[in-house]
């Protein structure tokens, strides 16, 4: 049977108080539990405060090995190191795009002792055949992500990924490390008052909307703030915006299928793989 041609929301994972590196709090939805993973993502994480006691800490150097992370800024400033010498500043509407491979060891740590620190970190699982790949790092500029206006009152900006339209096509920022396994779509969709638009979805794609501002809906079915929405099958999604508008951010990859072992900031695929980790990281050669 065809897939449907808009996809239905399937069901929600809400945002769930969480704290992380030396004591930042967030919220996080897919991935607050092992069973609430969407492959290929294994986790996302929201942070928005004006309070400083719940970020000034950061994360200080810390390993990862097996997967890529995405960090998203709307609103602060952090700054990123690694033990290859990469030096990365995050300020509003900026990316960065970081392939752990083998391993890297970092920090990301505030640039400001007050004011608002928003947004998000994803989590995007590597194959086996990419796990152990040399590390890679880059810093996007807000600048550099492309952005259209593709309909009255929509506005996009595409991280990573393709989208097109009628009259219109969008080619994200990043060519990620995993895309030919994963082919990762990461956009970010403002709506204005009851604006609408359909985005197309390739059939094989898990997907998910994060509503982070106002409101919207799929369909019929309201979004609600700070929670995933996962979709279900089909080969696009209508999303409009509610009374006030919203803003939400639309991202889809497709299943690699294979085993997950997560200890911590290691992703591997087997137990035995998770205790070598461990071991290079002990011995200092996780990085090496």
């Amino acid at each position: 049977m065809a897939a449907p041609q808009h996809r239905s929301l399937l069901r929600r994972i809400p945002g769930q108080d969480a704290s992380d590196g030396a004591g930042v709090r967030l919220k996080r939805s897919i991935g607050s539990t092992p069973a609430l993973r969407l492959d290929p993502f294994l986790m996302l994480d929201a942070f928005r405060t004006d309070n400083p006691d719940d970020y000034i800490a950061g994360f200080p150097a810390h390993p990862h090995r097996g997967f890529e992370t995405v960090t998203y800024m709307l609103d602060g400033h952090m700054q990123h190191r690694d033990h290859m010498g990469n030096t990365g500043d995050l300020g509003p509407g900026s990316v960065q795009w970081m392939t752990a491979g083998r391993g890297i060891i970092h920090s990301e740590m505030p640039m400001q002792r007050d004011g608002r620190m928003r947004g998000f970190q994803l989590w995007i699982n590597l194959p086996a055949a990419l796990k152990m790949q040399p590390p890679a790092y880059r810093d996007i500029p807000a600048d550099a992500i492309p952005h259209a206006e593709p309909a009255a009152g929509v506005q996009l900006r595409c991280i990573a990924g393709h989208l097109e339209g009628e009259g219109w096509r969008l080619s994200g920022a990043v060519n990620a490390s995993g895309e030919a396994a994963t082919d990762p779509l990461f956009c970010d969709l403002w709506l204005a008052p009851h604006a609408d638009i359909t985005l197309p979805i390739a059939e094989q794609h898990a997907a998910f909307l994060y509503l982070d501002e106002g409101a919207a809906k799929v369909g019929d079915a309201p979004l609600e703030l700070d929670c995933a929405h996962v979709l279900g099958e089909g080969r696009s999604v209508r999303v409009s915006g509610g009374a006030e508008g919203g803003r939400c951010l639309l991202i889809a990859g497709k299943p690699l299928h294979e085993p997950v072992v997560q200890y911590g900031p290691f992703v591997m695929n087997t137990r035995e793989e998770i205790e070598q980790a461990l071991d290079d990281y002990r011995r200092g050669t996780l990085a090496a």
